[in-house]
């Protein structure tokens, strides 16, 4: 099947068989609700489609990078510290590797970067899908249904792929995901096309720009909205708590949203990693962008030290720039 029938499931993301049986019982509970639920939605918002057609991607089906139509190559916000001279261990390492990082500090709102590369998000979309929703039921002055608390509940916390798909169709697909990034302020994130979600284009700043917005006081996502987000990211499964948080002081918690896909015509793997955490006493909004690795455990592993390279060197530039 070419990466462009792709219907948003990722190679390796089904929940363990063990994990899957203590679930059942709830799921069995949840079907009846979910499918009357995502009927409705599907009535509503048939005529969605149709508006995303101008952010078309014109891509080639490599898996390569890419540059989003009507924007320049992206750059680095100004000012940043060029994480370039302390990743490049890991980058030699890891070989034609691509990879993009990116790194907010909360308290003096200073970044660091290391490339600017378009990326296929996978699943760490789910947070910018959870945030659209919020701003939607927002605009419509109601709470999350109960449906929509167990299926976006099960979209961040257990990387659930049917729980996306019913709410990429709830948002309205790209083109509700795009309106909300304008209010959310990502300048270079286009959502996939169709039904594959799992290749919306983004770039590590973007991503950090959206941590952002979740986790800080002044953004467009109210204070319960912001909560709910916050939560869900704080209680992902045991067995998705790799990637940046592994560079996180030891015993501080992170909050995490990872995503694998392995493209079907190449057969390498795009790792993600986006989330909140604290290196040195420091607390970093931060994104760790990859594709092109041979295994998903060799791109887990590339993106983790990717990480730690990056939190380190810049708690330390910024530790100086206190004592100088």
């Amino acid at each position: 099947m070419a990466d462009s029938d792709w219907n948003g499931i990722e190679p390796g993301s089904e929940i363990p068989v063990s994990r899957r049986r203590k679930r059942a019982e709830l799921r069995r509970r949840r079907n009846r609700r979910r499918m009357t639920w995502a009927v409705a939605v599907g009535a509503v918002l048939l005529g969605a489609a149709t508006s995303y057609a101008a952010y078309r991607l014109n891509r080639a089906d490599t898996g390569a990078s890419t540059v989003l139509p009507g924007h320049l190559p992206v750059f680095a916000p100004p000012g940043s510290l060029d994480l370039s001279s302390q990743l490049a261990p890991v980058t030699s390492l890891f070989g034609a590797d691509n990879m993009s990082v990116a790194l907010l500090d909360k308290e003096t709102e200073k970044w660091a970067t290391y490339g600017g590369d378009v990326f296929d998000t996978a699943s760490i979309v789910k947070v910018d899908i959870l945030s659209t929703l919020l701003l939607q039921a927002q605009d419509a002055d109601r709470a999350l249904a109960a449906e929509e608390r167990d299926l976006t509940t099960d979209m961040i916390e257990n990387s659930d792929n049917d729980a996306t798909s019913t709410l990429w169709t709830a948002i309205g697909s790209a083109a509700g995901l795009d309106k909300a990034n304008q209010r959310l302020g990502l300048k270079q994130t286009r959502g996939g096309e169709g039904t594959v979600w799992g290749l919306t284009q983004t770039t590590a700043v973007d991503q950090v720009r959206l941590l952002a917005a979740v986790f800080g006081d002044k953004s467009p996502p109210n204070a319960e909205s912001r909560s709910y987000v916050r939560h869900l990211m704080y209680h992902i499964a045991p067995d998705q708590d790799w990637g940046v948080s592994a560079a996180a002081d030891t015993g501080k918690p992170t909050a995490l949203k990872n995503g694998w896909l392995q493209r079907s015509q190449t057969h390498l793997w795009d790792v993600n990693s986006v989330g909140r955490m604290e290196k040195n006493g420091r607390t970093f909004y931060m994104a760790v962008l990859s594709n092109g690795a041979g295994t998903e455990n060799s791109g887990i592993e590339f993106v983790e030290q990717a990480a730690r390279s990056a939190a380190t060197a810049f708690a330390k530039s910024l530790s100086r720039a206190v004592t100088s």
